[in-house]
């Protein structure tokens, strides 16, 4: 079974915070920051909840697929920031859009777009749903310590989305023998898609981390952190480089292609330092690599539907174009998608 994006979208708050505005009240300044990290500007809500983002994500999506939300079978959401302890983010999403298909979300960091999308790739071949809501949603503003210069720098609000759909009958229907000749030709507008789809953890939870609620009961007597998040630098630094490269290299193996080959290359959005450490370790064109991280920061999962979304409605994206997602995170968790644009 295979799937294709029908319509992309995507959401920012309103409010623009500049580094030099951070540096009012932090011991940094501009240079220090984007000489470090690539951002100049990131967006944080104000007014808006993360519903709002995440519904005004999915609208756009839904109506760049041209589709309406009752015609929706699955609502996947990303997120780790949610409105809501319960009921899930895709549940408010739902409610909004007048949707009344089962709503869900996981909790992927910065990998959960990929995660949300291969979840609904299940859906998809089990043949429990054929159109999917798949959004990621994040509000980092919420979990960071305002006060600590090297995190709270380098994160952002917003939301991405984007409709999928079974392949045409035909496609999705093709014998064995007519699958097996798609999958071996990566070329082919009729081969299977995603043409690689890859997971992996490494366990580690301290390196990139946000405790949960401590709650307040009378009972609890272990220690109760706050609810900010902390981070090992140099080791997100030397894992995403190493969860960008080894993914690429794979999937491209897996698809019968050379890294070359691949025309859009969508990375989480870390930091350029990664970004550029990455393209250098390839060998790549640094002009198919997506960037967005410059005036957003890292929205966790929602920088690569945010980030395809521009490459959509800028009209970059062609038929047959192949397109490498890589998210990386917290977890350590790596998700990675290789798809052809149809």
């Amino acid at each position: 079974m295979s799937f294709q994006i029908l319509g992309t979208g995507s959401a920012l708050p309103a409010r623009s915070v500049t580094n030099d505005e951070l540096s009012a009240f932090l011991d940094t300044s501009d240079e220090w920051i984007f000489t470090r990290t690539g951002i100049k500007s990131r967006r944080v809500c104000t007014t808006e909840t993360l519903d709002d983002l995440a519904v005004e994500a999915s609208r756009r999506a839904i109506e760049a697929a041209e589709v309406d939300p009752t015609e929706l079978d699955l609502i996947v959401c990303s997120t780790t920031t949610g409105d809501h302890l319960l009921p899930a983010e895709a549940c408010a999403v739902a409610e909004r859009l007048g949707a009344s298909c089962p709503a869900f979300d996981v909790s992927g960091a910065c990998a959960g777009f990929v995660l949300a999308l291969d979840v609904a790739d299940g859906y998809i071949a089990r043949g429990r749903a054929r159109r999917v809501l798949v959004v990621a949603a994040e509000q980092m503003s919420r979990v960071l310590d305002w006060t600590d210069r090297s995190t709270c720098v380098l994160f952002g609000d917003g939301a991405g989305a984007a409709v999928i759909e079974a392949a045409d009958a035909a496609e999705a229907t093709a014998g064995p023998e007519a699958t097996a000749a798609a999958a071996n030709s990566a070329g082919s507008l009729s081969a299977p898609n995603p043409l690689s789809m890859r997971f992996t953890t490494g366990p580690s939870v301290a390196v990139l981390n946000v405790p949960g609620l401590a709650g307040t009961s009378p009972f609890a007597e272990a220690p109760r952190p706050a609810s900010a998040l902390s981070m090992d630098g140099r080791r997100v630094f030397r894992f995403g480089v190493a969860a960008i490269c080894d993914a690429v290299e794979a999937m491209a193996s897996d698809a019968g292609i050379a890294v070359a080959d691949i025309d859009h290359l969508v990375f989480h959005q870390a930091n350029e330092r990664i970004l550029a450490a990455a393209i250098k370790r390839l060998g790549i064109d640094g002009s198919r690599v997506v960037r967005t991280l410059r005036d957003t920061g890292n929205i966790s999962s929602a920088c690569i539907p945010l980030a395809l979304d521009r490459l959509a409605r800028a009209g970059e994206l062609k038929g047959g174009d192949l397109v490498a997602l890589v998210g990386f995170g917290a977890g350590l968790d790596i998700g990675a998608c290789l798809l052809r644009w149809k």
